[in-house]
């Protein structure tokens, strides 16, 4: 019996010092910091719903936001400082011509969200409209700016054949005061806000006439090659979060108020305005053939010298065909 007593004794004793040496390991959330190229903003959505809903999370990943210029994001990822960025497919192929080694994984907008906006009045209702009208365009740079471009390129005409003018972002006010007959804006925001003041416009949106590389997700060749996990984790959540905005936009915009300052619901058309330019199936998958268009684009207006030695390093679908549902 004291022998029994004994060994229960030492067995209890050794599993009672082995449940107080063995320390539950938590692993730390991967902290991204995501430059956004933009302001916060509910276009952002599916950004935001993925992180109040966890997916990153559930991907071993933490986003912390940096709502940065474009170029920094380039710039950045492009030396190796961070993974990932949020960036333009024009800006893509101008940092591979510069030698920096980044690679586009994802494109979140498969319509160029580039346009033209006029009053009614004004009789600008297609392309050939613009000539020698007076066109405001935020700067000679950008998407803005090729996107314009590359509209007059695909219907045979050049920038000498209207009278652009550089107005910074102002193009609201530039066309309600007459400054400008015509502005070049991003079809989701500034043609809100004029329809919201009760104004009747008519858009010319640059992606019915050309297909040009939009918005998406950048990464490097070195995160590639030694760690594409990271970037199919990022892309899974995104997917799910981009996902559930479409399903559910109304859902989306109340998730976006905790993470936009200020947001009322004066901004929601803004994010009604963006789903279809996001919504097109597949999901997040990029065009070779827009690559092609966009870098002639870009030789044309002289920020590309010739053709990329091979385009086809620009970009990968790998990371979508593989994500998640």
């Amino acid at each position: 019996m004291k022998r029994t007593l004994f060994a229960l004794f030492i067995i209890l004793t050794a599993a009672l010092t082995a449940c107080i040496g063995t320390e539950t390991t938590v692993q730390e959330p991967t902290t991204i910091r995501l430059p956004m190229g933009y302001v916060a903003d509910p276009q952002y959505a599916p950004f935001y719903v993925a992180v109040d809903r966890g997916y990153f999370a559930e991907e071993g990943l933490a986003i912390e936001f940096d709502y940065s210029f474009e170029t920094d994001g380039i710039a950045l990822v492009g030396a190796g400082e961070l993974p990932l960025a949020v960036a333009s497919g024009e800006q893509i192929l101008l940092a591979r011509a510069q030698g920096l080694p980044v690679v586009y994984v994802m494109q979140w907008w498969q319509d160029f969200p580039v346009a033209i906006a006029a009053l009614a009045e004004a009789g600008i209702r297609e392309p050939a409209d613009l000539a020698g009208r007076n066109v405001g365009v935020p700067g000679f740079f950008g998407a803005s700016y090729v996107g314009l471009v590359g509209l007059l390129s695909a219907n045979g005409m050049t920038l000498d054949d209207i009278d652009a003018n550089e107005i910074g972002f102002n193009q609201v006010e530039s066309l309600l005061t007459g400054q400008s007959e015509a502005i070049v804006v991003y079809i989701n925001n500034e043609p809100v806000q004029l329809r919201q003041r009760g104004e009747v416009i008519d858009v010319i949106a640059v992606a019915d006439y050309v297909d040009l590389v939009a918005n998406g997700f950048l990464t490097n060749e070195q995160t590639i090659a030694e760690n594409p996990e990271l970037v199919q984790r990022f892309i899974n959540a995104f997917m799910r979060g981009l996902r559930d905005t479409l399903a559910d936009p109304d859902a989306a915009y109340e998730i976006s108020k905790k993470f936009v300052e200020g947001l009322d619901d004066s901004r929601k058309g803004v994010l009604e305005a963006s789903l279809p330019l996001w919504g097109t199936e597949p999901l997040g998958r990029t065009d070779p053939a827009s690559w092609a268009v966009t870098q002639d684009v870009l030789i044309e207006m002289g920020l590309l010298t010739g053709p990329l030695p091979d385009l086809g390093a620009v970009y990968t679908n790998e990371f979508v065909e593989n994500a998640t549902e």
